[in-house]
């Protein structure tokens, strides 16, 4: 064993990266594999809710207490990632009485500040609440980016010596003598940045201890090792609206159930969620009923919700975990606490541990528990520093300033670029270079792309998670191809060819379970834009040769007539 111990840690979510900071920050030598980009997993597939605990301050009280301390946490590590919107959990005339008493006095055993107010107060604070909402019980619920959040962290822990690998998939773990020892790992493009058509190759990876922290994906890991991690997968579907409906979360003050909260999210609102097990965490049905679920029922909260357009759709797998004598069948009971799985002590094998369950809200705990243990493990005394230090970007971040002078840019961009960038703006936004916006939606100029690229190579979709890009309104609809223009000079056309297609169907996946109405239209204007007006669909330089014929009859023979004739009657949600 070298003189440092070297740590190898799978997985790319907010625990993984999490504890690559914390054991990178307390000196030990750290590498981090992810098998797609950062947030790949279900870190990349929430709601954005940064807990008070208040959602579990009946049902699960260890966890709402572990959420308040690290809802404090991150408010000051982390206040580039954090919007502090407050949240309602409001009661309607057919929710329990008796259950709103025992949420509010949960929150105070908690410690959870929490006040009652009435209907009139809640609708003040959110004029598109329903009429008949009763009262409501406040709470600091946040909304944070976790994308923005997770990439802070990587480049932290990068900062103090790690090694982060993204599209790095584990194929095996290497044990010798009842003991993990590494891991064999498949590069997509080859170790570092990842570059659209590179050859990727494999990698041994010699480590002295590893940590599995994929979440749904840590019962694949236990396999390569021949022990039982039995995480039971939950999905949940998320539904982006076009606009912040309301600027508060907005939680439904009832037992557990289906479609219960709204959370303004920059420039959107995310409804969501369901909860049901599943038993591949990559391979299960996406059904638009449970997006319909989604509007039907929230719209009882914020009636506007029937009306409004809805942007996209995307489902996430919890990474849930009981104790095997607790056997519950419904996923709503499983606790939402982590649990630490020391191999060595539990199966026999030496050299891996596994961390499962939690919230991300509580990814820094996780991360330092798991780092006490490793440390533990090889007699290291150091202490953990991430609740204390901030995220690069949350240095010094109070008050957003207004850069229309001083960066040449138009106020609300400026915001939004500040918001994104904290700390770092200065660095990334002073340049003598044109800085026009790229994105309208979003509000990113080229410094920020720029900035991004530096960071994640070709990976448009690794832009995407840094700047926000692509992710409002138009779903990429405009800016994908000044996205991939971005590249020109530091890569070849074919590479850049190769990641806009890339980043395209990326945004296609959440669109396709919102075609109706306004949506539809847009997603035909998309097309429009993409297949068309810059071929994408039959691209010359692919080497396969354009059909002009077919432009005669104004469409591509046999295809888009269906999708037209629908835009043109303004679509409707499942027939309605």
């Amino acid at each position: 064993m070298a003189q440092t111990p070297h740590i190898a840690v799978i997985g790319g979510g907010s625990t993984g990266i999490g504890i690559a900071r914390d054991l990178a920050m307390r000196g030990l030598d750290v590498t981090l594999v992810e098998q797609g980009n950062l947030t790949h997993g279900t870190t990349g597939r929430m709601h954005g809710l940064l807990h008070s605990g208040g959602r579990y301050a009946v049902a699960d009280q260890a966890s709402a207490t572990e959420c308040i301390e690290e809802n404090r946490v991150l408010r000051d590590i982390a206040s580039h990632c954090v919007e502090m919107t407050g949240g309602l959990f409001v009661k309607r005339p057919e929710d329990s009485e008796e259950y709103f008493q025992k949420k509010l006095e949960g929150c105070k055993e908690c410690g959870i500040p929490a006040e009652v107010i009435s209907g009139e107060e809640a609708r003040a604070m959110e004029p598109h609440l329903a009429k008949d909402v009763e009262k409501a019980i406040t709470v600091p619920d946040g909304a944070i980016d976790p994308f923005r959040l997770v990439v802070a962290n990587a480049a932290s822990a990068e900062e103090h010596g790690a090694r982060i690998e993204t599209h790095s998939k584990v194929t095996d773990l290497i044990i010798e003598d009842d003991e993990v020892v590494g891991l064999e790992v498949e590069h997509d493009s080859g170790s570092g940045k990842r570059i659209h058509g590179k050859e990727g190759g494999t990698e041994e990876i010699r480590a002295d201890y590893v940590v599995n922290a994929t979440g749904a994906w840590a019962g694949r890991i236990g396999d390569m090792a021949g022990v039982d991690i039995a995480v039971r997968p939950s999905k949940g579907v998320m539904t982006i609206m076009n606009i912040r409906q309301v600027d508060t979360v907005i939680n439904r003050c009832k037992p557990k159930g289906d479609a219960d909260i709204v959370v303004p999210h920059e420039t959107t609102a995310i409804l969501g969620t369901t909860d049901e097990e599943v038993e591949d965490p990559e391979d299960y049905p996406e059904e638009g009923w449970e997006v319909d679920k989604m509007i039907d029922t929230l719209k009882e909260l914020v009636p506007m919700l029937d009306e409004a357009r809805t942007i996209r759709s995307f489902w996430g797998v919890r990474p849930l975990y009981e104790p095997p004598d607790v056997g519950s069948d419904d996923p709503t009971d499983i606790t939402r606490d982590y649990f630490l799985l020391d191999h060595d002590e539990r199966d026999d094998l030496q050299g891996m541990t596994s961390i499962v369950g939690g919230k991300f809200t509580t990814y820094r705990m996780m991360g330092e528990e798991i780092s006490d243990h490793v440390c533990a493990k090889f007699g290291i005394d150091a202490e953990c520093r991430t609740a204390d230090e901030p995220l690069p970007g949350s240095e010094d971040f109070s008050v957003l300033r207004d850069y229309m002078d001083e960066f040449g840019l138009r106020s609300p961009i400026g915001r939004r670029s500040v918001e994104r960038l904290g700390s770092r703006a200065d660095d990334v936004l002073k340049t003598s270079d044109p800085n026009p916006t790229v994105c309208n939606c979003e509000g990113v100029t080229r410094a920020e792309v720029q900035d991004a690229i530096e960071q994640s190579g070709s990976d448009l979709n690794a832009v995407r998670i840094r700047t926000r890009a692509s992710m409002g309104n138009c779903q990429g609809g405009f800016c994908c191809s000044r996205l991939a223009s971005e590249l020109h000079g530091e890569y070849s056309e074919d590479i850049a060819r190769e990641a806009w297609d890339e980043l395209l169907q990326e945004r296609w996946k959440g669109q396709r379970h919102a075609l109706w109405g306004e949506q539809l239209s847009q997603a035909a204007l998309n097309y429009a834009l993409h297949a068309t007006t810059q071929n994408r669909d039959n691209d010359p330089a692919d080497g396969e040769p354009v059909d002009f014929a077919a432009f005669d009859s104004g469409v591509r023979a046999g295809e888009a007539s269906g999708t037209a004739d629908v835009a043109a009657d303004g679509g409707t949600r499942n027939g309605d």
